[in-house]
């Protein structure tokens, strides 16, 4: 099972249980096809928009907020060589999640679980910087988000409140 170390910095929402998100992400990494074994680390960082507006212009010199930043360490072709060793880094904003949340179906839960799923296909190689890879990223995420539906309740994981 993928390590998880998760840091909660989003006040106006809820943390989701420590169990239930760490069974998520390692399914998000499975369905997304990162390898899981060997188990390796994932660090994700949950911050509000103004945090993450200062990550994204410190990071990547990118101004105003966004919704999630990858950092992915299989990119080099590097194999992890014990489960204390981080493959992937994420932050995610649960800010942008209730913006978007709100336009779409499924609400702040699904865009929450969207934004750990995109991170992983970020780190399993896929792309969005152009338009043919865009689509394939697309694509990619509603099979994820899919099968991810069958096996959790993403309401009961990523509450609003």
């Amino acid at each position: 099972m993928i390590q998880l170390n998760s840091q909660w910095y989003c006040r106006s929402k809820k943390v989701p249980k420590k169990s239930d998100l760490r069974k998520f992400v390692h399914r998000a990494a499975e369905v997304a096809g990162l390898p899981v074994t060997p188990p390796w680390s994932c660090n994700i960082m949950f911050v509000g928009d103004r945090r993450m507006a200062e990550m994204n212009m410190d990071l990547l010199g990118h101004e105003g907020t966004t919704d999630v930043i990858t950092f992915s360490y299989f990119d080099d072709g590097s194999e992890p060589m014990d489960k204390d060793e981080v493959m992937v880094e994420l932050i995610v904003n649960p800010d942008a999640a209730a913006r978007e949340g709100e336009k779409r179906e499924g609400g702040y839960p699904r865009e929450v679980a969207l934004y750990i799923v995109h991170g992983m296909l970020h780190s399993a190689g896929e792309d969005d910087l152009e338009e043919h890879t865009r689509k394939r990223m697309r694509r990619r995420e509603r099979e994820c988000m899919a099968e991810l539906e069958k096996e959790f309740d993403l309401g009961a994981l990523f509450k609003n409140a």
